[in-house]
């Protein structure tokens, strides 16, 4: 077992290696389709299996495109890694989705709606509504 610094610091070589080689590397077009990012890196305690999280912009079917190029490129990629990195054995990559960025952006703009809805220009609005109705209610 690796010590969990030794398995951090090989994680982000990890990033930074792939991250080069979807920009420069892989000639597959389907990668191209959609804006591509490595967000995240998990490495197994061992060393042999990295989990590589990814980021894609763009429509459903470039992302599952871009995905599709991405599973085919495993083999290229961790070929390269094994001449890049130096490591006893070449971990096995696996791609993952990571749609965490699209959550956070919908989680800020349900914040920002609730913030417009209870901003004091939209509250004395609806109560002086509220307080026409009551009156008129009461003169019933």
């Amino acid at each position: 077992m690796a010590t969990s610094r030794r398995v951090s610091r090989v994680a982000e070589l990890i990033k930074r290696e792939v991250s080069q080689m979807l920009l420069h590397g892989i000639k597959d077009d389907r990668v191209g389709t959609g804006m591509v990012s490595v967000t995240y890196v998990d490495v197994s305690g061992d060393l042999q299996h990295a989990k590589v999280y990814v980021s894609i912009y763009g429509t459903e079917s470039a992302k599952s495109e871009t995905m599709a190029g991405l599973r085919s490129a495993t083999g290229f990629i961790r070929s390269e890694l094994g001449s890049r990195v130096r490591l006893r054995r070449t971990p096995e990559v696996i791609f993952i989705e990571d749609d965490s960025i699209e959550r956070g952006t919908k989680v800020l703009s349900l914040l920002n709606q609730l913030e417009y809805e209870r901003s004091p220009e939209n509250i004395s609005v609806a109560d002086s509504t509220d307080e026409d109705d009551q009156s008129s209610s009461r003169s019933h």
